[in-house]
């Protein structure tokens, strides 16, 4: 098992697959001047297949999402979910993407055994998408959307960050746009995970603002706590249920208590944390003839260093050092 000090067992797993992304969106990355890590210096298809098997075979992980960068960028991704979905025990295995290229291998990664998808979509605007992308590719997201509705990668969710003064008007517009498609929207207030160290506490819509607008149209009934787990979204019934909304606060109220999250970055290092400031490296490890049972041990010291939150909610935060297309999302 992956314990830490404060009795959490890691049993999620994000798997970066890429550190780069065919969107630049400005919470996250800057338009130009971002140095890619070199192919060598990637786990390959086959290392990120025996790192998956080692942590659901042997570290208690059950549930795999595959992240980026932009994991459709990945040219083995399908046979990488593949090879995933034969494992015993067998993972729950899902995908966080910006919804590009998601049209041409939704139906593909269902018959893989990929279960679901999250999908990122701030706007229904397509000239705000551009703005806030850097990027013209407003209607391929709602065409991968659709695709994987088809597809039965589903339940569909939506992930929304919001931004003050520029689509924080469209809170409740998102929701009636998803309720309308069956598809599951969770806010994300904006986290401090760009590149450029940009990031502006002042510019971030709080959970409690976005509720607020929610409100104005939609009656929320909160949904039992003892339903969360860890589940880093508090969920609110829209007009009775059974549709939901949720809302994940990683700033204002941290999730960090019941966290059970591990990380295995593009490059093949182990952070226990998103905003983890070590890394644990089993890439070389691995390359150096590491046993699994070698590689088990230093995924455990890994974890068990755990600090007991991030810091996040602190205004005087200190931003990672590495932009989160090399860490995952």
């Amino acid at each position: 098992m992956l314990l830490d000090t404060f009795g959490r067992q890691a049993v999620d797993l994000r798997v970066s697959l890429t550190d780069r992304c065919n969107l630049r969106c400005t919470y996250c990355m800057p338009e130009q001047g971002l140095q890619w890590l070199a192919k060598p210096e990637l786990l390959t298809d086959e290392e990120i297949v025996r790192l998956v098997t080692l942590a659901v075979r042997d570290l208690g992980v059950r549930e795999v999402r595959f992240t980026g960068g932009e994991p459709l960028l990945r040219p083995g991704l399908v046979d990488i979910v593949a090879a995933c979905a034969r494992l015993e025990p067998r993972p729950e295995l899902s995908l966080t993407t910006n919804g590009i290229g998601l049209a041409r291998t939704a139906a593909a990664l269902r018959a893989a055994g990929l279960d679901r998808v999250n999908v990122s979509l701030d706007t229904l605007d397509a000239e705000t998408f551009r703005i806030l992308t850097r990027r013209h590719r407003h209607q391929d997201v709602l065409d991968g959307l659709a695709a994987a509705e088809a597809a039965g990668l589903t339940p569909v969710k939506v992930n929304a960050v919001l931004m003050r003064g520029s689509n924080d008007h469209e809170a409740a517009d998102l929701l009636a746009w998803c309720l309308e498609r069956g598809y599951e929207l969770r806010f994300i207030e904006q986290m401090p995970l760009d590149a450029q160290h940009g990031w502006d506490r002042s510019r971030m819509v709080t959970a409690e603002e976005i509720l607020d607008r929610l409100r104005a149209r939609f009656p929320l009934t909160p949904e039992p706590s003892d339903g969360r787990g860890a589940a880093p979204a508090e969920r609110w019934l829209v007009d009775g249920g059974p549709a939901r909304v949720g809302v994940i606060a990683s700033v204002t109220r941290p999730f960090c208590r019941a966290c059970d999250r591990t990380r295995l970055t593009a490059d093949g290092q182990v952070r226990n944390c998103l905003f983890a400031t070590g890394e644990t490296d089993l890439r070389g490890a691995l390359r150096s003839g590491a046993s699994d049972a070698e590689l088990g041990e230093l995924w455990r010291r890994a974890m068990w260093g755990k600090k007991a939150g991030a810091g996040i909610d602190n205004p005087d935060f200190l931003q990672p050092a590495r932009p989160m297309s090399a860490i995952g999302g």
